[in-house]
């Protein structure tokens, strides 16, 4: 819990991994690169006081994601979103034994989600179920540009990705969070475009499409979608950092994000360990949008708290004190679609 004066804020990292990228995990010049990437977006985005050593960031092991989290960072609870690579690491990037076994001694603090790659076929689908029942999962974590043989990415809509969400309707795995953002290399970036949400979200409206660092720098293609479909919400991965190297940016993706979908439908993430969340929270309590940004109204304490934590909490059904909840709105955004709602709300209610 993070305190600031009166205020108390419930926190839920949505997205933090365990990697291992230190040289004898990696499978050839790309596990380098790949890291190489994270390293540059850390030291380029973070604070100086917040800057690791290269050898630090190679790997952190889950003595250090608990104290960074939950001793220092203020966070209540944490959603593992691994990335496999198996393309460029041996073991894999995301480490998904050591995180499962933190999650396991640490239900109460940690939620491990999994991954599928749909260009594995019925192999891939037995092993999608296998992982289910061990994990108990309620989510998975996608990347859509990931390499596979001959393949650079695939496209949720493709024919198999829609057997695989088929089989997650069927296992109770609700919650789909994709990587929709920054290229990072080698990845191709169009790999990456944010289309194909469309296609599933309307497909699959009992499941849930969180689009990890919201579509950037695909923004306005992501608002356009997520006003249209009300299952799909917006991870703050990546973007959060800019709060500190480009505030003025920030404000307008909060902005442009709150007029589109709303309070109820933005996650924050720290996106561990590209960063920590420490100075991420107690950026966004102060943050506030930029004057020469008026044409956005400034972000409410009820907002902070829903995308602080509360909007995850109630996605994977994580307890939250009654003391630090707060009512839910039916609807909050302002853009194209908000004041049609508004209006079915109120005949609904006459």
């Amino acid at each position: 819990m993070y305190t600031k004066g009166e205020d108390n804020f419930f926190i839920v990292d949505a997205h933090v991994a365990l990697w291992d990228a230190r040289a004898q995990n990696q499978r050839n010049i790309h596990g380098k690169q790949f890291i190489d990437c994270f390293y540059d977006y850390h030291r380029n985005l973070s604070p100086e006081s917040e800057l690791w050593t290269y050898d630090e960031y190679l790997y952190q092991g889950g003595e250090r994601l608990m104290k960074d989290l939950f001793a220092d960072g203020y966070v209540d609870h944490a959603i593992f979103q691994p990335a496999h690579l198996g393309e460029f690491y041996n073991n894999g990037f995301g480490q998904t034994e050591e995180a499962w076994a933190l999650t396991q001694q640490h239900s109460d603090k940690l939620t491990y989600n999994h991954h599928f790659d749909p260009r594995n076929g019925e192999r891939g689908l037995d092993q999608l179920r296998a992982d289910a029942e061990r994990f108990g999962l309620k989510g998975v974590k996608l990347y859509t540009a990931e390499w596979h043989g001959d393949s650079r990415g695939y496209k949720l809509d493709d024919p198999w990705a829609l057997k695989y969400f088929d089989a997650c309707r069927e296992l109770g795995i609700k919650n789909i969070h994709v990587h929709k953002g920054p290229t990072i290399r080698p990845l191709d970036r169009d790999a990456f475009d944010v289309a194909d949400v469309d296609h599933v979200a309307s497909e699959y409206t009992d499941l849930n499409f969180v689009v990890e660092h919201c579509g950037l720098p695909r923004l306005e293609d992501f608002c356009w979608i997520a006003t249209q479909e009300p299952n799909v919400h917006a991870g703050l991965a990546v973007a959060m950092p800019f709060i500190h190297s480009r505030p003025k940016y920030f404000g307008q993706i909060m902005g442009e994000l709150l007029y589109w979908i709303g309070e109820d439908r933005i996650q924050f993430s720290s996106d561990y360990a590209i960063w920590t969340p420490r100075w991420l929270v107690e950026s966004f309590v102060d943050f506030q949008i930029p004057e020469e940004l008026n044409e956005y109204p400034p972000i409410t304490l009820d907002q902070k708290k829903k995308v602080l934590g509360l909007n995850a909490a109630k996605m994977y059904d994580i307890p939250v004190p009654p003391d630090l909840q707060i009512a839910d709105a039916n609807e909050t955004a302002t853009g194209p679609r908000g004041a049609d709602l508004a209006a079915d709300d109120a005949l609904v209610g006459a």
